[in-house]
């Protein structure tokens, strides 16, 4: 078996290339530098071989290996014709792959599908721990639920693991830039590089990831049918973190250029960090859906210590390889090729353990109705089952108080404006036991918080400084949900200075409605009162 890894010896290549000369695998070291590839050789063995990938690709040919894997990248750059390596692999009889961690290039080598067919070879892409880990990891987690409702994956690597230069590319290109996520059963906006989010890697050892683009959003959304596809990558130090974050602020506000200008000093930079943190990674994949009626997520983490996370993008690679023979001829990206223990025995010689988890799902309001839960009409369960982001809209009809403590409270909770026939959205994002909910009437936009209560049937919801206990009561197929207490910045008001609500969530043919009225301290008076109906948007 003979492989030649293009930028082999850079980080991914030079460890992939590492794992198959430990397989026996006659291996051709590639890249633009020979000086580079021979010294790679000289340590660590296989042949040196200089290839430019801008230019002739003859060398590739030369060497007749039976697989090539392009491992240079970053696969964003490979514009003019992306696929110029893939092809010239399958003129020639050989087999591809390659460690895209683009969606929208892994997603495209479809487009080979019918050269490699009248080859006989494969040529996946994405041979990497997105899409190729983390889909069979999928796989895996999902076996015998009947719903998918969220995939989310995140990649932690330590400090101290080595970045070339290919990669901060990757990164910076991506970083402030806008994004499509795949949450709710529909494509929504955000921005590379925001919505931190905290993951417990290991007892004591907590890190912070953000959006950033991946073939899973791509590609997941239709092959698992899932309701909402998340990715997220972190930095193991937060000033790194925070370092990003304010240069992807800069580039989304038009304040800085393209970001991948700052490639080489950024690399500079992160490499003197290099000796803080330390050499511990993960990956983790979430998969949260429907056994039996009721919500389970389940969770599968491989945490790889001693400095040997950099080689598991490389593991798919080498596990298609030792599998050659199951692989069929085609063109595609690399989804559920292999099962998850392929992949595992696959990293048998590296310092790396995994994890599985399985717990209940709950959302917020399913825990605090226990039993009464099921008092609901379908309807009202539906907008009240959100795992993710979900948005629902509709119209409603708004009526607001004209006295002075009416109009100062509205203005100062952003309440609508009095109208007729009003469009609304309501978004609700699931924000760990609690959720936040956005609503937009027209243009004119107010949030709340909810959190659980630890009263039964009650819970939390906070408007700025203000926050309440709201009573649960379900009767006659209708939430109802009145003020029980209240605290204004933490300190607890009295009865007669909490808000009254006189607000209830009910189905009329099947549709979701509701009916909310709140009413100011002190006067009784009207603040505002909006009722209408919604639909999920999904």
């Amino acid at each position: 078996m003979k492989a030649l890894i293009l930028g082999g010896y850079g980080v991914f290549g030079g460890r992939l290339a590492r794992l198959l000369l430990r397989d026996g695998v006659d291996v051709f070291v590639g890249g633009r530098d020979l000086d580079k590839a021979a010294a790679f050789t000289r340590i660590h063995g296989g042949t040196p071989v200089a290839v430019d990938l801008a230019r002739d690709l003859a060398p590739i040919s030369e060497a007749a290996p039976d697989i090539v894997v392009d491992a240079a990248g970053p696969f964003q750059s490979y514009r003019s014709d992306p696929y110029r390596v893939a092809r010239f692999c399958l003129a020639h009889g050989i087999h591809y792959l390659d460690l895209s961690d683009d969606g929208p290039f892994t997603a495209g080598i479809v487009a080979l599908e019918a050269e490699a067919r009248q080859a006989g070879c494969f040529a996946l892409s994405g041979v990497s721990s997105v899409p190729a880990i983390s889909s069979a990891a999928v796989t895996r987690l999902s076996d015998g639920m009947t719903q998918i409702l969220v995939i989310e994956s995140v990649i932690l690597p330590g400090n101290r693991a080595p970045r070339g230069r290919s990669v901060v590319a990757s990164i910076l290109a991506q970083t402030g830039e806008p994004l499509a996520v795949w949450r709710g059963g529909a494509w929504r906006r955000h921005t590379a590089w925001t919505e931190p989010k905290t993951f417990l890697l290991r007892r004591g050892d907590m890190r912070s990831a953000r959006l950033i683009g991946a073939p899973d959003l791509v590609l997941f959304p239709q092959a698992f049918a899932a309701r909402s596809v998340i990715f997220r990558a972190g930095l193991e130090l937060g000033v790194m973190q925070r370092a990003l974050a304010l240069l992807g602020y800069l580039r989304k506000h038009g304040v800085l250029p393209n970001l991948q200008i700052l490639t080489v000093p950024l690399l500079w930079l992160s490499n003197l960090l290099r000796p803080f943190g330390t050499d511990r990674g993960g990956m983790i994949v979430t998969v949260t859906g429907m056994q039996q009626g009721k919500a389970v997520q389940r969770r599968w983490q491989v945490i790889a210590e001693a400095g040997d996370g950099p080689f598991v993008p490389a593991v798919p690679a080498r596990s298609i390889i030792r599998h050659m023979s199951a692989i069929k001829a085609g063109a595609r990206s690399c989804i559920s090729e292999l099962q998850l223990r392929d992949f595992e025995e696959a990293m048998s010689d590296l310092s790396v353990s995994f994890e599985r988890f399985e717990t209940s799902a709950p959302t917020l309001f399913q825990t605090a109705l226990g039993l009464r839960w099921h008092g609901l009409p379908a309807a009202v369960q539906r907008l009240h089952s959100v795992q993710d982001l979900e948005s629902f809209s509709g119209r409603a009809g708004i009526t607001r108080g004209r006295g002075l403590i009416a109009r100062l409270t509205a203005w100062c909770f952003g309440f609508p404006s009095a109208g007729r026939n009003v469009r609304v959205t309501v978004t609700i994002t699931r924000n760990g036991a609690g959720e936040i909910w956005e609503r937009d009437f027209g243009g004119r936009r107010f949030r709340s918080h909810l959190a659980p209560s630890q009263r039964a049937f009650h819970c939390h919801e906070r408007f700025g400084p203000l926050t309440c206990e709201l009573e649960l009561p379900v009767a006659d197929g209708s939430l109802r949900l009145p003020v029980r207490r209240g605290w204004l910045m933490g300190i607890p008001l009295p009865a007669f200075l909490l808000p009254r609500s006189e607000s209830r969530e009910f189905a009329i043919d099947g549709g979701f409605h509701f009916d909310v009225g709140l009413y100011a301290p002190l006067t009784g008076e009207l603040v505002v009162r909006y009722r209408g109906r919604l639909s999920p948007d999904a």
